[in-house]
């Protein structure tokens, strides 16, 4: 494991090393693997992108991000007009349904509100907005309701691992419990790989939210 100072260095190299942040207001500390960002951002975003650059540093285990967002003159908003934007911005986003989200607007500060069918809908809506000009921050109270019952869902699941030529279904538990499936596998039941979706990718199930394995 890497020791403080060494993970510090490295995070703060990555920092440099990302085009889109400016670095040089940023603050980094270490302490057994958990990265604290202080300083500035010019944006939202900005202060998104330095926690996924820090994220991927090997040896980072978690990040708190208490980086600071400063708008510039130029890019200072009243909330009716990041209101506006980020209306519009839900307009331009296909896979989500603008009519049933809510959006309100305080002090640069974007709250999301209102139901999808996918939690890909969910994010979709969360990356339409928070790059928005003015923004200071985001918070997604949008809740994903499944559009079948996890039931139905875990027994097409199963149907489908028994018409598959790679998995032994007789290896295989499906569980289904609050929206969320989950596959478990006694043995090494594909022939010798992991377990997937018959259709060969890993994820979740129409009708269903979250799936894990």
């Amino acid at each position: 494991m890497k020791i403080d100072t060494d993970l510090r260095r490295d995070v703060l190299d990555e920092l440099e090393w990302e085009p889109s942040i400016e670095a040089a207001d940023i603050g980094v500390a270490c302490h057994g693997g958990v990265v604290t960002l202080t300083g500035f951002a010019p944006s939202y975003a900005q202060k998104l992108k330095a926690e996924q650059v820090t994220q991927r540093v090997h040896g980072v285990k978690a990040v708190a991000n208490d980086i600071e967002v400063r708008l510039s003159g130029r890019a200072e908003r009243t909330d009716s007009d990041i209101a506006r934007a980020a209306v519009d911005a839900l307009k331009w986003k296909s896979s989500v349904l603008d009519e049933h989200i809510k959006i309100s607007v305080s002090k640069g500060w974007v709250t999301l509100e209102g139901e999808v069918n996918w939690q890909y809908q969910k994010s979709d809506a969360y990356e339409a907005v928070h790059h928005l000009v003015g923004v200071r921050g985001v918070t997604n109270l949008i809740t994903v309701k499944a559009p079948v019952s996890t039931v139905e869902v875990k027994s097409r699941i199963e149907a489908a691992f028994r018409r598959s030529a790679e998995v032994d279904a007789q290896k295989v538990r499906v569980e289904s419990h609050d929206g969320k499936v989950t596959l478990r596998c006694a043995a090494r039941c594909a022939r010798g790989r992991s377990v997937k979706r018959p259709n060969g990718r890993p994820g979740r199930h129409r009708g269903c939210p979250r799936s894990r394995t």
